[in-house]
């Protein structure tokens, strides 16, 4: 076992005889989004994201789906599914099997299995002190599929969230492994600070964060400021408030405002739970210029968001 769940990594590594060593991870999500295939591109390329985040190389996948089909017409399963296939074939990765279940909630996600040299594992143990943080996708996919649900978003505010959502991080990987990354994770459910707070856990790291440097979806500060918030990116600054500092040195408070702005705007996009973000990449600093410019000439809004440094551990302080 090269990588287990002590320090919250984004799948487990272990040996194989063969010299290479495996990646192990599976995830499941409910529909952020109204058509099927979407959906299921969605769920599957956030499935596939755990193994690139781990510096891996998905192979196989298993489809694992929950559906009702005593309440909705399969065509709306098939079309899931081929929303998975479609973006599993993008990745060169076979869907070998899967298990389905029946249940009145309809959810889809994929086990994958993934290789990796030994030697080239991004575990959150390899974050370094100096280190840039670059982040390659943009935030807001909580917020938004909150507005989603409310029938607030704009046709344009979708369309940006699921182009990101189905956009793979393979590419994000390869940028960061031209630029000396030694340790990443993919940004998703615990939101930008709670994957960044398991990097510091596992490096015992503190970190500084610019909150104006973050690369936000369209609409993402306006559902917000509106205080379409879900529940779990409200979870997500209840549980880091202990470990955040504002610049001027204050603590920051627990509960979100039911309509923020300003600094605690900024901050509760960086608490907002995400499905299938971008990687954050622990980077040298002085090749995070390079890194974000790599990043976007494959058109992705890469950014360097902040540095890890030497200090209390899991303690971040905003700049």
């Amino acid at each position: 076992m090269l990588v287990a769940h002590d320090y919250a990594d984004d799948a487990a590594v272990v040996t194989h005889p063969d010299g290479q060593a495996l990646v192990l991870t599976a995830d499941v999500i409910a529909p952020l989004v109204d058509d099927p295939e979407t959906f299921g591109a969605i769920a599957a390329a956030n499935s596939l994201s755990d193994v690139w985040a781990m510096g891996g190389e998905p192979r196989f996948a298993l489809n694992l789906v929950f559906f009702p089909d005593d309440q909705l017409p399969l065509d709306v399963l098939h079309a899931i599914m081929r929303g998975g296939q479609r973006v599993c074939a993008e990745a060169g990765v076979a869907i070998v099997g899967g298990h389905t279940v029946r249940d009145p909630e309809v959810k889809y996600g994929l086990s994958v299995t993934g290789v990796v040299a030994p030697g080239a594992v991004l575990s959150n143990r390899g974050a370094l002190a100096g280190q840039a943080l670059v982040l390659s996708k943009a935030l807001g996919t909580g917020v938004i599929g909150q507005a989603i649900k409310g029938g607030e978003a704009t046709d344009d505010e979708i369309a940006a969230a699921c182009a990101s959502m189905t956009t793979l991080n393979r590419g994000a990987l390869a940028v960061g492994r031209a630029h000396g990354v030694t340790a990443a994770t993919d940004v998703t459910g615990f939101s930008l600070l709670g994957h960044l707070r398991n990097i510091l856990r596992g490096s015992a790291l503190a970190a500084r964060i610019d909150l104006s440097s973050l690369p936000l979806l369209p609409g993402a500060e306006r559902h917000a400021t509106a205080g379409r918030i879900p529940g779990g990116s409200k979870a997500n600054r209840n549980f880091l408030a202990p470990m955040l500092r504002w610049s001027d040195g204050t603590d920051v408070e627990p509960s979100t405002p039911p309509a923020p702005s300003g600094r605690e705007l900024a901050l509760t996009l960086a608490c907002d739970a995400q499905t299938s973000g971008g990687l954050l990449l622990c980077v040298p600093a002085s090749s995070a210029a390079a890194c974000v410019a790599d990043l976007r000439a494959q058109g992705l809004p890469g950014a360097v968001v902040g540095s890890l440094v030497a200090g209390e551990p899991e303690r971040i302080d905003f700049t």
